[in-house]
């Protein structure tokens, strides 16, 4: 299957996920459902990993830990997000991760006492932003406010975490044990919630535990192949579809309101990231990979 096709599915799988996680949050918390998440995952990962002759043995255990709180927290306050808000909001605020690295750079180019920060990249910060403010305020009540935060910081921690999964690249750490190792974070998490807080009793619906685990670990399979053989400017094009994906299915499924600035906010975050991705392709070096995880 070619890349661009792998980044049709894996968008479309991962909103699928986001769907079965709107519904499983009824039942469950956020911390029951990164749970299950990672362990789906982390048992796939470990199972393809010995068919295929791989090793999960890493020699640098401190980067993966560090990776794992950063993204199981982006991973936990986002499930947060899509139990309160509409789907295509939740999902829309977690795709800002693009808009968050760009103002990471221009941050850092500030701090290291640099005279000149691109302003385009400025710009699309800005837009970005703009866009943010569009989409939560007709979409969201008062009282949801909260839940739009989260999946705010979700955005922010992604960006944090995808620049961990790159550093760890080119220390020569496979996707694969990346993955594992985020998925096992994601487990060890998920169960200090419940022993905190309690488990909840399964009944049916916990069926849609297993398939979160199971959409999320193939979307994940299949994004990680698109980024590997694909361009990366064409790949975060087309996994921006995920927006488009959960904007369906919110109205068709959530009956999620549809407003015009909500609209408009979505397609500047899109612009926005799409110009921040550009950017920062052309500024970095040819060896940087994609991301391995959807946080």
């Amino acid at each position: 299957m070619s890349a661009p096709w792998l980044m049709l599915v894996s968008s479309f799988l991962f909103a699928s996920m986001g769907v079965c996680v709107k519904f499983a949050s009824a039942q469950y918390g956020a911390g029951e459902i990164v749970f299950y998440r990672g362990l789906v995952g982390a048992v796939v990962i470990a199972g393809l990993t010995r068919v295929n002759g791989g090793t999960l043995r890493t020699r640098v255990p401190a980067m993966h830990f560090w990776r794992s709180i950063v993204g199981v927290a982006s991973l936990m306050l986002w499930f947060y997000a899509i139990a309160g808000l509409p789907l295509a909001t939740a999902v829309t605020l977690n795709y800002m991760s693009s808009v968050w690295m760009a103002l990471f750079l221009i941050g850092g180019a500030v701090m290291l006492g640099s005279k000149r920060v691109d302003g385009r990249l400025v710009a699309a910060v800005l837009v970005g932003f703009a866009g943010v403010a569009l989409v939560l305020r007709p979409t969201i009540d008062d009282h949801q406010l909260w839940y739009g935060l989260c999946g705010l910081v979700s955005g922010m921690m992604a960006a944090l975490a995808y620049l961990q999964v790159t550093t760890l690249g080119r220390a020569g750490e496979p996707e694969y044990r990346i993955v594992f190792y985020f998925s096992l974070g994601s487990v060890a998490a998920g169960a200090a919630t419940m022993a905190l807080h309690g488990a909840s009793a399964h009944t049916p619906v916990g069926l849609l535990l297993l398939a979160i685990g199971a959409l999320a670990t193939v979307a994940q399979m299949l994004m990680t192949r698109a980024y590997a053989i694909g361009r990366a400017l064409s790949n975060a094009s087309l996994q921006y579809l995920g927006i488009v994906f959960a904007f369906v299915y919110g109205v068709l499924l959530f009956d999620d309101p549809v407003t015009t600035m909500a609209v408009l906010g979505m397609v500047l975050i899109v612009a926005a990231g799409l110009a921040a991705t550009l950017l920062r392709a052309r500024a970095s070096p040819p060896d940087a990979r994609g991301p391995a995880a959807e946080s």
